[in-house]
């Protein structure tokens, strides 16, 4: 159509729709904040508890305090930076800075925490044996560190909960597609936190009943593969944001749908979507118009049907509208290769 390249941009108009964005945003400071208290202190307790009681698996679970303390840093500096406004240099603003930090909290934790385990897992199965010593303290800091490690575990599963909920999906499925990283690792390494916890206890306990260092430096290296694979699947989730993952299958059938009820829209040619932050989401929409409709009919349709999604789908931060012919060739070539037939 003649007017192609003056309607593939509908302005955003002057009228905001208000989410629940900066709410959410504050709860995972909350939920941030929280667990970098928790992991600190018990950190510390853990630290002075491995050296009085020798225990590998102890020294390990120290270790991994520290990497969470240093996670929960990197994840306050993702969520303070991602928040600032788009600007000349970074027009879709900054909002994939937090997925950045987020990848970096997740090399945090196998570096500092997995890797240490592992060390201090081999020197104690492979190196001499090691007598244990005031066996009760590492029982009773152990103890307290799962009593503080459970606060913090219980503010990131309500908020996890409460945000499943208000997206209509259950717990480990919203999990799994969520968008912001920051909750899902604080969910995910207090989780393994309080299994690490109770694999020191196995440990230490093995290691007094039988006499045997062994169990300690086993308990060591479990404790190793568990912040691995914490670590793996964090990266994994934050990988994929970087790269531009897809929104939600879910909002986008709802947006395909919702095109397809507007009167001047003859077809829905193809829908691109990309998460360019937590809670923002580019579109691009291609769209066969009724040929009948003039050039100024149809820039003010663009605008309308802008408006409208913005309306009905709060997520939506940058809004492309392009009209093409549902009949090219090539544009169906991409479809295909992109979705496959889709009937």
């Amino acid at each position: 159509m003649s007017c192609r390249s003056r309607c593939a941009y509908a302005r955003r108009p002057k009228l905001i729709v208000m989410s629940e964005k900066p709410q959410a945003s504050g709860e995972s400071t909350l939920t941030v904040v929280l667990a970098l208290l928790v992991n600190l202190a018990i950190a510390i307790m853990k630290a002075v508890a491995g050296v009085l009681t020798g225990s590998a698996a102890i020294l390990s679970e120290a270790a991994h305090s520290v990497a969470d303390t240093f996670t929960e840093a990197l994840l306050l500096t993702a969520l303070r930076r991602s928040d600032r406004p788009a600007d000349r240099r970074h027009p879709f603003g900054y909002g994939k800075e937090r997925y950045f930090w987020s990848l970096l909290a997740a090399v945090s934790i196998f570096a500092s925490g997995a890797m240490f385990a592992f060390y201090e897992g081999f020197r104690t199965v492979f190196g001499e044996p090691e007598e244990q010593t005031r066996p009760l303290v590492g029982y009773i800091v152990l103890g307290l560190a799962f009593v503080l490690e459970s606060v913090s575990w219980t503010q990131a599963f309500r908020q996890v909960r409460s945000e499943s909920a208000a997206h209509g999906r259950g717990f480990w499925d919203f999990l799994r597609v969520s968008d912001d990283p920051t909750v899902k690792t604080v969910f995910l390494e207090d989780s393994a936190a309080l299994v690490g916890l109770l694999l020191a206890f196995a440990g230490l306990g093995l290691h007094q009943l039988t006499g045997s260092s062994l169990w300690d430096g086993l308990a060591s290296l479990a404790i190793g593969v568990l912040l691995a694979s914490v670590a793996y699947v964090l990266a994994r989730t934050n990988r994929g944001l970087l790269i531009g993952r897809q929104a939600d299958p879910v909002m986008v059938k709802a947006i395909w749908r919702r095109l397809g009820e507007v009167p001047e829209v003859d077809a829905v040619v193809d829908i691109l979507t990309m998460l360019i932050g937590t809670d923002r989401v580019l579109l691009c929409a291609r769209l066969d118009f009724d040929d009948a409709l003039t050039a100024h009919q149809l820039e003010d349709a663009c605008v309308r049907i802008s408006a409208e999604l913005r309306a009905e789908f709060p997520d939506l931060d940058e809004i492309f509208l392009e009209p093409v012919p549902r009949t090219d060739p090539e544009l169906r070539r991409r479809v295909l290769e992109r979705y496959g037939d889709l009937g």
